[in-house]
């Protein structure tokens, strides 16, 4: 078995850790430095890990990424997830469309309307779902 993991913190990092709880960040972030705060109290891994019920590979990865970056590792990186394939403009110039056009369209009509002007291919219900979060709904979709 090999030693046991464990932080330590100074009384400004333990406080700024407490502090995260009441601000507006990720529920993961407050997560994560409620597993170091309990670390640096003297929990075990697994304790942590059977407190927030989560595997205790989890703790053990969060605690390893503190110590390698500190406060940085709270945080998820940027580049995470899917890239959309549609830039702003695209959608813009189908709300044009929308709107200039005495037509109504629905959503497999404008994804090949999109697919032939922009050469941006989006499936119906993806561009459906991406002009109701923008507000452009109300052309017959």
């Amino acid at each position: 078995m090999g030693a046991r993991l464990r932080v330590f913190l100074t009384r400004e990092q333990d406080k700024t850790l407490l502090n995260l709880r009441t601000e507006d960040v990720p529920q993961k972030v407050k997560d994560r430095a409620e597993v170091i705060r309990l670390s640096a109290h003297g929990w075990y891994v697994e304790k942590i890990a059977v407190h927030l019920n989560w595997t205790p590979q989890t703790v053990r990865e969060i605690l390893h990424k503190w110590k390698r970056l500190g406060m940085e590792g709270l945080w998820e990186l940027p580049g995470r997830g899917g890239k959309a394939r549609w830039k702003e403009e695209d959608i813009v110039f189908l709300e044009e469309c929308l709107k200039k056009e005495p037509r109504t369209y629905n959503s497999p009509q404008l994804a090949k309307k999109l697919e032939s002007d922009r050469l941006i291919k989006l499936s119906p219900d993806r561009l459906r779902r991406v002009l109701k979060k923008r507000g452009s709904i109300g052309s017959g979709l």
